[in-house]
């Protein structure tokens, strides 16, 4: 049995009132007795909130990977601005794309939040069962969940943009092109390889599996990725990242070996940077809706929150556009194939 806040009263001697109080954040005299019951009952806050005379909390939460990629504060933004509109609170939850980390912070909005905006670390993996039993409207975005059609969803056409980068590669003479993918676990990183590869493949290009690097997303992978592209035998003429962090850890990369874009080597990649046109050269990208994501997100919620909109899952999958910049050109001869070993650094960026 599911201990309600009425068990909770009686086993702590107080009146719910109190409780609601206390699980407010209210000083009661109680206090101690009233934790200490809610632990013994092993109480969750979502039986809190269906049992107060509104239920309602105002409130909402938003759980993305990586707090510290541009593309998630952008969606942030979109979100705000609908939730901001409605007089909605927003929780962001950071997971860094740790499934346990994402379990713990869900497990812990049941109760707490109207509804979810929910950015999952990985697609066999689904950490809702909770907020499902508890009925709280989940929102996915930009990646999906195996076996989640069941969850409202707003994507992007990411094997169409990836395929977009491939094609203008080719346009340009490109053949060996390093391919820096993310995680193939996720809705992008599987997408984006899937594109990119199709594209590769219906204009008869075998990429060599050496020229293929399998990243996180992050910095660092890009970095890395790039120097071992870089120390290959026979050198690559391009290089694509599926995200913007890869795609900064891959400049940086090619910033410290002094490679020069595009006069030695193209580059274009996934995700629009803000300072992407004042590089030097301007970066070549394909561009999505960011903002716009975080915006119909929210409104999908609200429908669900207010018991609006179709009984149906609403999947949504935006456009996204090849903005042509200054970073790829033809490739050009190159005098011995490969990068000097002794130019290669090791460690960290810095």
């Amino acid at each position: 049995m599911v201990a309600t806040i009425g068990d909770v009263a009686r086993l702590a001697g107080v009146s719910t009132t109190t409780v609601s109080r206390h699980l407010a954040g209210q000083r009661i005299r109680e206090a101690a007795a009233v934790q200490a019951t809610i632990e013994t009952l092993d109480f969750r806050a979502n039986e809190v909130a269906r049992s107060l005379k509104s239920g309602v909390t105002r409130s909402i939460g938003l759980v993305v990977p990586d707090v510290s990629n541009p593309f998630f504060a952008a969606v942030a933004k979109g979100v705000e601005s609908v939730s901001r509109q409605l007089e909605l609170n927003v929780f962001l939850s950071n997971t860094d794309e740790s499934v346990e980390r994402e379990r713990a912070v869900l497990q812990g909005l049941v109760g707490r939040v109207d509804g979810v905006i929910l950015v999952p670390a990985r697609e066999e993996t689904d950490n809702t069962a909770e907020l499902r039993r508890a009925n709280v409207p989940i929102v996915l975005l930009d990646r999906r969940l195996r076996g989640g059609n069941d969850l409202d969803s707003v994507l992007v056409d990411s094997p169409g943009g990836a395929a977009q980068a491939a094609e203008h590669l080719l346009s340009l003479g490109h053949r060996r092109i390093g391919l820096i993918s993310g995680p193939l676990d996720t809705t992008p990183g599987r997408e984006r390889h899937d594109g990119f590869m199709a594209a590769l493949g219906a204009a008869g290009v075998e990429l060599d599996p050496t020229l293929i690097r399998i990243g996180d997303f992050k910095l660092e992978s890009g970095y890395q990725a790039t120097l071992r592209l870089l120390g290959l035998p026979s050198a690559v003429t391009a290089i694509f990242a599926a995200n913007n962090l890869m795609s900064i850890g891959a400049l940086r990369a090619l910033h410290h070996l002094g490679i020069r874009v595009p006069d030695e080597l193209s580059f274009i990649g996934f995700d629009d940077l803000e300072l992407a046109e004042l590089l030097s050269p301007p970066l070549s990208v394909i561009s999505r809706p960011a903002v716009e994501q975080g915006v119909l997100a929210m409104r999908l919620l609200r429908n669900r929150i207010e018991g609006a909109g179709s009984p149906k899952a609403q999947h949504i999958v935006l456009e996204t556009r090849l903005l042509v910049r200054g970073s790829c050109r033809p490739p050009q001869p190159s005098s011995d194939g490969a990068i000097p070993a002794t130019r290669i650094p090791i460690g960290n960026p810095s």
